[in-house]
């Protein structure tokens, strides 16, 4: 890059002085600045654009490593599975052999749970309460319709 130093930018500006005068010096001044801005800007924006094109690299690298290790954790996990399915599927063949059927050995290896209602009354519980208790909590006993409702708490008319 071109180095300048204090001395040769006098110079430069004294000659700028003398060639293109005191009227015109502020405005090429400010043209020759706005141009050098544009030129750091330009220059910075190429300088990040090289960075990101790296990081992405880096990054697409970075994921075909994942990539090739997942693509082994799941192979060996495949592996691993495939191998107990064939040796529980040895096992089984094994005691199908030695029981005679597959039946019997399920039916022999245990009974199947029977459902049975746990036995609790809702109804009955609801009935012990007493009857002052539910009219003093607010518990509904009747059900009502919507229709009922308006018509039991509308205020009554008046006689004309």
């Amino acid at each position: 890059m071109i180095d300048f130093g204090f001395d040769k930018l006098i110079l430069i500006g004294g000659v700028a002085l003398v060639v293109l005068g005191p009227e015109r010096l502020p405005r090429v001044a400010r043209t020759v600045g706005t141009l050098l801005g544009k030129a750091q800007r330009y220059v910075s924006d190429v300088k990040a654009e090289v960075n990101r094109s790296i990081e992405l690299e880096e990054l697409q690298k970075m994921k075909s490593q994942f990539q090739t290790a997942v693509n082994d954790v799941e192979h060996s996990v495949r592996q691993e599975v495939d191998s107990a399915h064939q040796a529980i599927h040895s096992t089984w063949s094994d005691l199908a052999v030695e029981g005679g059927s597959t039946e019997a050995a399920l039916a022999a290896a245990a009974p199947v749970p029977v459902y049975s209602h746990p036995g609790k009354n809702w109804r009955l519980k609801r009935g012990t309460t007493p009857l002052w208790y539910k009219q003093r909590q607010g518990v509904r006993r009747h059900t009502q319709s919507g229709a009922a409702r308006v018509a039991r708490f509308r205020p009554p008319r008046r006689a004309s």
